[in-house]
């Protein structure tokens, strides 16, 4: 007998933006703006905002939303910005917000991998998937 997976309780995109724009990913404010502007454009409810910088010059941050959470790591001495969207359930769209934020953060390309969690095959021992691709994002 075939066994059925069922539906995903999450999924979880993990984001390596390269070539980012150095004055817009050592901007706590810009930062911000962008992960909740990503948020808003991925259909999620924002819940709450905590950013900081770190030194030299990164910032670090999480929007916290209804579905679970975006968050961002950048080191703009290498024009590297990392990001995490997951989100459960099916009302929200991750992919246009964290293809936003990566736009938003001047990249010239992206490796993003997502994992799908939560999967069952109805025995309530739960697993996960992933898939990983690049994107070019084009002149920066």
């Amino acid at each position: 007998m075939t066994e059925k997976i069922h539906k995903a309780i999450g999924h979880h995109y993990i984001v390596e933006a390269s070539d980012c724009d150095p004055k817009i990913i050592s901007s706590v404010e810009k930062v911000q703006q962008i992960l909740v502007k990503a948020a808003e454009i991925a259909g999620a409810q924002v819940c709450s905002v905590a950013f900081s910088k770190f030194p030299p010059q990164g910032v670090t941050g999480v929007v916290v939303i209804a579905v679970s959470h975006i968050s961002a790591h950048t080191w703009p001495e290498f024009g590297y910005g990392a990001m995490d969207f997951y989100t459960c359930g099916d009302d929200v769209d991750p992919e246009k917000g964290l293809n936003y934020a990566v736009e938003a953060f001047g990249a010239s390309s992206a490796h993003i991998t997502e994992i799908t969690r939560g999967l069952e095959e109805g025995d309530r021992e739960f697993f996960h998937s992933f898939v990983t691709w690049e994107e070019d994002i084009g002149e920066n």
